[in-house]
């Protein structure tokens, strides 16, 4: 039992790591971004800046928030995508400072029968473990989008790891 409460902590840990790790990455490239920047579709079959920001914010809510957090699901899905304005840079940012300071609130004090506890979350059945990895995920892949999206608007390298050596070899 002890080994399984380690290896929650430690997988728990690493989560919150990951989290942690994009909004600095997001906000860097809202910096360099203008207001109608965050707000450009390059086509009518993607999404702004401002809609992925809106969408991880109210994934998060939902899947971590709401459901691993005991609280009511308020999301509504349809507007993160169908918005086109309405925050400005600096709300956006907020936003997702404080969805990501929220989860990660939820996530240091779950313990071990959330994580296993299966519940619905947008239809699908889900355990604590399965929230995280999707959320760490999704979180992950729509901020790959936002760092993509704002390269091509800038064509500038955003120098995430210019203080790593990258070329190393295991040890």
């Amino acid at each position: 039992m002890k080994i399984i409460m380690s290896i929650t902590k430690e997988f728990i840990g690493q989560s919150i790591r990951y989290l942690k790790a994009n909004v600095p990455r997001i906000e860097k490239c809202l910096q360099m971004l203008s207001e109608d920047d965050v707000w450009q579709r390059p086509n009518t079959s993607s999404n702004s800046i401002g809609n992925l920001i809106l969408h991880v914010s109210g994934n998060m809510r939902q899947y971590i928030i709401s459901s691993m957090g005991h609280n009511e699901d308020e999301r509504n899905r349809a507007a993160e995508f169908s918005a086109t304005g309405g925050f400005t840079k600096s709300e956006l940012i907020e936003k997702i400072s404080r969805t990501v300071n929220e989860a990660l609130g939820v996530l240091q004090n779950v313990n071990e029968e959330e994580m296993l506890r299966m519940r619905k979350v947008q239809g699908f059945d889900m355990n604590g473990v399965d929230i995280i990895v999707h959320v760490v995920e999704h979180f992950s892949y729509h901020t790959g989008q936002i760092v993509f999206w704002t390269k091509l608007l800038k064509d500038k390298d955003l120098g995430f790891y210019k203080e790593l050596d990258l070329s190393k070899k295991n040890e």
